[in-house]
């Protein structure tokens, strides 16, 4: 499979290009990891309200420990 780079990318494409790049640098921002974990929390926060507790792996983990 090939990317497509005759397209421009999208702001949040370029967004992600430029942090995997810092990444692969070595380079962090405490800010934005801080952002980027209240932004989770307030999705997780959002899908529990939404539809419950999404117990998906425990059962099979249980399932495949006790073969």
């Amino acid at each position: 499979m090939s990317t497509d780079t005759s397209k421009p990318l999208t702001d949040d494409a370029k967004q992600l290009e430029d942090l995997i790049a810092k990444l692969m640098r070595g380079e962090r921002d405490p800010e934005a990891a801080k952002k980027a974990r209240e932004r989770m929390d307030r999705m997780r926060e959002a899908t529990y309200k939404r539809v419950g507790l999404l117990d998906v792996a425990v059962p099979y983990i249980r399932e495949l420990r006790d073969r």
